[in-house]
This record gives C-alpha cells, sequence and structure tokens, in this order.
C-alpha cells in the first residue's frame, strides 16, 4: 500500500488558521488538550474552531496523560474527532479509552534524540500499538511536541505493518526529504506540522502553510 501523503496542521487556535488550513486542502486538523502547553485550548473552544471543518477533513483531539472523564468532555465538544495520545498512556489505555468513545485514535511514538547505543525499536512499538490507526512519529522533547526539532530520520529503517505519519521540526524545507526517507517503510505516511508554519506559539501563518502544503504536494 503506498497512498498520497495526508497532511495534518496541529495547534489551531484560530479561525482565520483554520481556514488558511483549509483554503490548502489539509486532511485534518489538530486541538491541543494538554493544559501546559501554549497551544492549549479548552474543548469548549475546540468544538467551535472544528464547527468550521467541511465533510472528510477530520478534527484530531490530542491528550497528554489525560484520565477518561476529560477526554470524554472533549469529545462531547468535538463530535467525530479522533483521538491522539502523546503522553504516557499504554496500549490497553488507549484501545479501551477509544473504543468507549468510538473514536479513531493515532498514538505518538517520541523518539529519543540519542540513539547511539541503543536504536529506538519502531518494530516492537509497533506491535504494542498495533490497534491504533496510525503511528505518529515525533521527537522526544520536553512539552510533548511542538518543540519544532527533528529526530535523526536515519535511525529509524525498520519496516511496519502500521501507517505512519510523521512529525517534529517539519518545515517547508525539510519535508520532502522526510516523505522520500519514511513512505517506503510503513502502509502510508501522513505528515503533521505546527510550529514549522507558525509566526508565535500557536498563531499559524498562512503563506507558510501554503508553503509547506506545496511542499508536500511535490515530493
Amino acid at each position: 500500500m503506498n497512498l498520497n501523503t495526508c497532511i495534518k496542521i496541529c495547534g489551531l487556535t484560530r479561525e482565520e488558521d483554520v481556514d488558511a488550513a483549509l483554503e490548502q486542502g489539509v486532511s485534518a486538523i489538530g486541538f491541543v488538550q494538554y493544559p501546559e502547553s501554549p497551544r492549549y485550548i479548552s474543548p469548549k473552544r475546540a468544538g467551535e474552531l472544528a464547527r468550521r471543518l467541511p465533510a472528510f477533513v477530520n478534527p484530531v483531539l490530542l491528550f497528554v496523560n489525560a484520565d477518561f472523564n476529560t477526554i470524554q468532555n472533549a469529545i462531547d465538544m468535538v463530535p467525530g474527532a479522533w483521538l491522539q495520545f502523546h503522553g504516557d498512556e499504554s496500549p490497553e489505555f488507549c484501545h479501551e479509552t477509544a473504543l468507549r468513545l468510538r473514536a479513531p485514535w493515532i498514538r505518538a511514538v517520541r523518539i529519543p534524540a540519542d540513539q547511539s547505543e541503543t536504536p529506538f525499536d519502531l518494530l516492537k512499538y509497533a506491535l504494542d500499538y498495533k490497534l491504533a490507526q496510525a503511528l505518529l512519529l515525533d521527537a522526544h522533547v520536553q512539552g510533548y511536541g511542538g518543540g519544532g526539532k527533528a529526530f535523526d530520520w536515519s535511525h529509524i529503517t525498520q519496516n511496519v505493518n502500521a501507517h505512519l505519519v510523521l512529525s517534529g521540526g517539519l518545515t517547508p524545507a525539510n519535508v520532502a526529504s522526510g516523505i522520500a526517507h519514511f513512505k517506503p517503510l510503513g502502509l502510508s505516511l501522513g505528515v503533521d506540522v505546527s510550529s514549522g508554519v507558525e509566526i508565535d506559539k500557536g498563531i499559524k501563518d498562512a503563506q507558510k502553510i501554503k508553503e509547506f502544503v506545496s511542499a508536500v504536494r511535490h515530493a
């Protein structure tokens, strides 16, 4: 399987940024539900922004070690949203929560910067989280993502029976190289960008979004 590269823009907080992403034809919009993040918005606010999404564009709610009630409250505000688990959630918690809420889910893989002694075992991770709809490959940074830093792509060479989403430090300048490296490794590849299309944390730039999407389309 080798599908077209889907695009998710994450960490949106404003109507104009949602509209700019939709104008470029992205596949998904991410809303951060982690209160410690500078891109956090309340579930109510996420619901307001999600109502701007047309059919077939998925809202995605990002959580970090949230309890079930917190996740349920957010889903109530954003019906039909996907769940993105970005903390230390176990496979059992992710699956059972998503099953109870009848929601698809993505598992973030926080890949360490230093893999010189113990390379990250993506194959084992994919087996542990085999019920996820996709694995999102991100750099292990303080604050659980959104740090604008990429992990060393060359360390990840394992083929896995999973849909992959590349994240972490992506920009219009490097996304084509990331697609070339990772697309052969999984069933399909998507990309997820946040800081790479920002002028400030949570404030996106329409021109950068346009350039990023164009770079993906031409990769």
